[in-house]
């Protein structure tokens, strides 16, 4: 079985490498992988970001598992049209105390769609969902029309 996935950020605009001009200084940036410079670019936080998504098939039921810790279950919406299923969500931001500065920031937040194009053996009105330990596990079970059976040869 083939799923599709696209990842997509309609708010997204495009981002260049760094929010200031080349420098004589880039490959000794580049070897400290800029960790300084981007820690502290402020279009960091509106970057979009998606969560890590493993698709499995077990015993013909496809399984999509969505990594989303820090994600409120509530803030998470699941859609079907057609044969794609659109998962999207936000990973709010927690409060920064005003006295807090970061030396690095690394974990992404802010609003995430990803979209997956299941087979036309997908049995859409079944599909469910659960939410435990940042996890969102997603069940795709196929029409039992569609389920290899065995054929018994009859003999004559």
């Amino acid at each position: 079985m083939t799923i599709q996935v696209t990842t997509t950020n309609r708010n997204a605009e495009p981002k260049h490498d760094r929010p200031f001009p080349a420098s004589p200084f880039r490959l000794f940036e580049d070897f400290f992988n800029d960790w300084a410079l981007h820690s502290i670019n402020p279009e960091r936080e509106s970057q979009a970001w998606a969560p890590p998504t493993d698709v499995m098939e077990k015993n013909g039921t496809l399984f999509l598992k969505v990594e989303a810790p820090g994600v409120n279950e509530k803030e998470i919406e699941l859609k079907i049209e057609g044969s794609t299923l659109t998962i999207r969500g936000t990973k709010n931001q927690p409060e920064k105390p005003e006295a807090q500065s970061f030396h690095q920031s690394e974990i992404s937040y802010g609003k995430f769609s990803r979209s997956f194009v299941f087979p036309e053996t997908v049995d859409a009105e079944k599909i469910s969902a659960s939410f435990k330990d940042g996890v969102l596990t997603v069940e795709l079970p196929q029409k039992p029309e569609t389920k290899p059976r065995n054929i018994k040869i009859s003999t004559q």
